[in-house]
């Protein structure tokens, strides 16, 4: 497994199941599961040490409110951690909170943040792909492949509304 997909409640997988998807959809085998950096401390350092035992390169993480889980994480870990900060209903803040506590980490214990949800999932998904494919020319032929067919999209969308340009 080449990425470990953590989320901090199981009430955050519909919101990162897109992440799982893409990584699907690339070939890129992963991990998806619930682990909290609050409730569980002792599985979710678990978790790192045996994703990393079993050859995991990239973590990410996803956590609302607080959102301490990518912190914890990057704690223990020298691999890249991925953050996606989630809003939650719990939260007056619409999210902003677990951006912000995703985002502010000190130096020294990066977590490279995406935007918040499901488009902060997919994006997670296609940065680790992106760190992936530095050293593996098959995936970054897959990632090319995907995006050659992004922009077929938008050509396809302009000519369904008659655009000559």
């Amino acid at each position: 497994m080449r990425i470990a997909i953590l989320i901090g409640s199981i009430s955050d997988e519909e919101k990162m199941r897109p992440c799982s998807k893409v990584l699907d959809s690339l070939g890129i085998d992963h991990l998806f599961t619930v682990t909290s950096a609050h409730r569980t401390l002792e599985r979710t350092e678990r978790i790192i040490r045996e994703c990393e035992e079993g050859g995991c390169q990239i973590f990410i993480c996803a956590a609302g409110l607080a959102a301490h889980l990518a912190g914890a994480v990057a704690a223990r870990t020298i691999k890249p951690v991925i953050g996606v900060p989630l809003s939650t209903s719990g939260s007056a803040l619409g999210g902003m909170d677990a951006m912000l506590a995703t985002v502010q980490m000190p130096p020294g214990y990066p977590v490279a943040t995406v935007a918040l949800d499901g488009a902060g999932a997919k994006n997670a998904a296609w940065l680790a792909a992106s760190i992936l494919a530095l050293n593996d020319a098959e995936l970054s032929a897959r990632i090319r492949a995907a995006r050659e067919g992004f922009a077929r999209d938008v050509e396809t969308a302009a000519a369904k509304l008659g655009n000559k340009i």
